[in-house]
């Protein structure tokens, strides 16, 4: 069977030394050592990051957590504490059960927003059920879904309309605006589709959803983009008679893999304060991958280490069925081996020292790559291959159920003052 090429990034990077684990996930990786492959969350590391973003925003910027980076219940609980985020953005009914689950545990108001390209009747239904306060609606058939559907039921829904405009201004972000996509109406459309939101019963345009970038470390530039944002909803609500009182920028924070510059929340912060939305208005973003992604780390077993034609592959239990997302990047992901030395004596041991190796999976697919010639010191069959920053688009991304191997675990590192080493979870806990 064929997969698209692995993006697997290749630089030749040396692998980080053991010692850049913090201990508590050290001692949690070798507790479990043997076991199939498993994600391990430090909830003080996510609940941190949602303090510190939510402390440096505006009043006037309200915090959503876009819940398809990461659905971990004590993950989401994490995130919706004490002056963390204000809601979560959610794209499926089981999003929205686990999100729901997470405010109410935290003794908050369950603040929803929901998007996806795809919503079904059932689906937004099931939204509907679960309180969600605005609904980012893609597409007239998609509005109209939800039209029939509030006058049914005899409630009028906040819609926010997403849009793709034709032109993002901004420098220094991955642009996903003015491109063929599936996401959102594209900017000419939107006068008929707001006109065709007038005459529908049950439907009130608050204001628009605008997710034009991605993966940007430059706080300067990201502040431009929702200064922008807000500049063009102002206009374009002034120019069809919105009433306006949504704008939402979407997420778009980078996150620095491998020695890249990190976003400069403070200054982003900084920036955001100098701007004044329109009275009136609630501005939100909805990162993801920013929140969580340093809070997790992927491990997974080396089952066996082997040479093939000049090439040394690092077999381990657990690659992208496990972790799909390095495969799916074109920058190499750090990566570190931790040595276990508990081995079976009557097994031979192969090993690779001072070389650059290929960390391959279990699937029956040369594509089934984590990392291509990172530089290890040595690593042997029996020790771990640890990935940090996996605690975005790990667990939910992967290709769990190719070949029917077990699906990765998911694991809490105990909190500082506790001794407390909760059980793996190796599924998820709703139904869709």
């Amino acid at each position: 069977m064929l997969f698209p090429p692995s993006a697997a990034g290749s630089t030749c990077a040396q692998a980080l030394p053991a010692a850049r684990l913090p201990a508590p996930v050290r001692t949690e990786l070798l507790a479990h050592a043997g076991t199939v492959s498993g994600y391990f969350y430090d909830l003080e590391v996510a609940a941190d990051r949602a303090r510190t973003l939510r402390a440096a925003l505006p009043r006037w910027a309200s915090l959503f957590f876009a819940v398809k980076a990461n659905g971990f219940p004590t993950v989401l609980s994490a995130l919706a504490g004490p002056a963390g985020i204000d809601g979560f953005e959610v794209a499926s009914g089981a999003e929205a059960q686990l999100a729901r689950a997470a405010l109410l545990s935290a003794g908050r108001p369950p603040r929803l927003v929901a998007a996806g390209p795809a919503k079904t009747s059932d689906l937004l239904g099931a939204l509907l059920d679960a309180g969600t306060e605005v609904v980012h609606v893609e597409s007239p058939l998609e509005l109209a879904r939800l039209s029939a559907l509030a006058a049914e039921r005899g409630v009028t829904v906040p819609v926010g309309l997403r849009v793709n405009p034709a032109v993002v201004g901004v420098r220094g972000t991955l642009a996903m605006g003015g491109r063929p996509a599936p996401f959102g109406v594209p900017e000419p459309d939107v006068p008929a589709v707001l006109a065709l939101a007038r005459s529908l019963p049950g439907v009130d345009v608050v204001g628009f959803h605008v997710h034009a970038v991605c993966g940007n470390r430059d706080a300067g530039a990201h502040a431009a983009y929702i200064a922008w944002c807000l500049g063009w909803g102002a206009r374009t609500a002034r120019e069809h008679g919105v009433d306006l009182r949504w704008i939402d920028v979407g997420g778009g924070l980078g996150v620095s893999y491998g020695g890249q510059s990190p976003l400069d929340v403070e200054l982003l912060g900084d920036h955001l304060h100098r701007l004044s939305p329109p009275a009136g208005v609630e501005v939100a973003l909805e990162p993801g991958r920013w929140l969580v992604a340093d809070c997790g780390w992927y491990a997974a077993e080396v089952v066996d280490v082997k040479h093939s034609y000049g090439t040394t592959y690092v077999i381990v239990r657990g690659g992208i069925g496990g972790f799909a997302l390095p495969g799916t990047e074109d920058f190499p992901f750090p990566v570190t081996v931790l040595p276990v030395e508990n081995w079976p004596a009557e097994l031979p041991r192969p090993e690779a020292c001072g070389t650059a190796v290929t960390v391959a999976g279990e699937l029956c697919t040369s594509e089934d790559v984590l990392v291509r010639d990172v530089v290890v010191d040595r690593v042997r069959a029996g020790d771990l291959v640890v990935i940090p920053q996996a605690g975005a688009y790990g667990w939910e991304f992967a290709l769990q159920s190719f070949l029917g191997h077990p699906p990765a675990t998911r694991d809490v590192v105990p909190a500082r003052d506790s001794d407390v080493r909760p059980a793996l979870v190796p599924a998820l806990e709703v139904t869709p």
